[in-house]
């Protein structure tokens, strides 16, 4: 997987005025009664097309480059999500994130701290992430996983593995043939 340097002190005037307007209307989500049909649209109108049919993200919700975020169908995101999508988060159909989770998909280069490193965040459909779990770029989580509460996520997770701790490690397999 390749990683993406951005600079951020090259940010254009229209990139700016992007993340503005995201950051505005992450605001006005964040201050807006949950579940009303003004909710939705707040919603629809900072992912566009790209949260999928009957899914739902509590407020408050925060995070950057919003317009790299895909969310499929289905899906339940708790209070609290830290979405840090520079390098690209894509979430499956019928995933659930619990509260308080941190999407990392992007961190700092360790010697100029103006320079993105990012790496894309990959969650396959069924997956279940828990309260408190932190997930760092480049990290892919295979169909139906679940990550525990207050884990953190360094490496991939594989399909139907359950994984624990900090950093995570796999702790039992699912058996696939219990899903539908």
């Amino acid at each position: 997987m390749e990683e993406l340097r951005v600079d951020m002190r090259e940010r254009t005037p229209e990139e700016q005025a992007i993340y503005d307007r995201q950051a505005q209307l992450m605001f006005k989500l964040n201050h807006t009664m949950p579940r009303t049909e003004e909710y939705m649209g707040v919603l629809k109108e900072l992912f566009e097309d790209r949260i999928g049919e009957g899914s739902y993200v509590a407020a408050p919700f925060g995070g950057a480059a919003m317009e790299k975020l895909v969310i499929g169908k289905h899906c339940f995101i708790n209070s609290n999500l830290l979405a840090m999508s520079r390098g690209g988060i894509s979430i499956g159909d019928n995933v659930q994130i619990a509260g308080n989770v941190q999407l990392l998909s992007n961190n700092h280069d360790p010697y100029d701290r103006q320079i993105l490193t990012c790496k894309p965040i990959v969650i396959k459909d069924g997956a279940w992430i828990g309260a408190g779990a932190t997930i760092l770029s480049g990290v892919t989580i295979g169909k139906f996983a679940i990550v525990g509460a207050a884990s953190v996520v360094t490496h991939d997770v594989g399909d139907y593995e359950v994984v624990v701790g900090s950093p995570a490690r796999v702790i039992k397999t699912l058996d696939a043939e219990k899903f539908e």
